[in-house]
């Protein structure tokens, strides 16, 4: 999984919508489209960009198909943002060690 790729298909408000919905429980197309102001034919082809993008992963119930969160792509996520929180945090500690007299 490209984290780029991942970061780029959250940018879009209709897939940051079902990452959110998908990270209460997880969900069929049906059960999503029906809290989303998009149809299910879109939010299908919205979970097809998050799942290339390693977010969500999906499995067979019956007919229908049941969609979560993918752990591995999350955490990638989260290890990205906790490494952009250390840089900031010690750029700014470096900052105001030298303005101290």
């Amino acid at each position: 999984m490209a984290t780029y790729q991942a970061w780029e298909a959250l940018g879009d408000p209709s897939r940051f919508a079902i990452v959110a919905a998908l990270a209460e429980r997880p969900q069929a197309v049906g059960e999503l489209a029906a809290t989303l102001p998009i149809s299910r034919p879109a939010v299908s082809q919205h979970l097809k960009v998050l799942k290339s993008a390693g977010l969500v992963t999906d499995r067979a119930d019956g007919t229908r198909r049941i969609y979560r969160l993918n752990p591995t792509g999350v955490a990638a996520l989260r290890d990205q943002l906790d490494t952009f929180w250390a840089r900031a945090l010690s750029s700014y500690q470096e900052i105001t060690e030298e303005e101290k007299p």
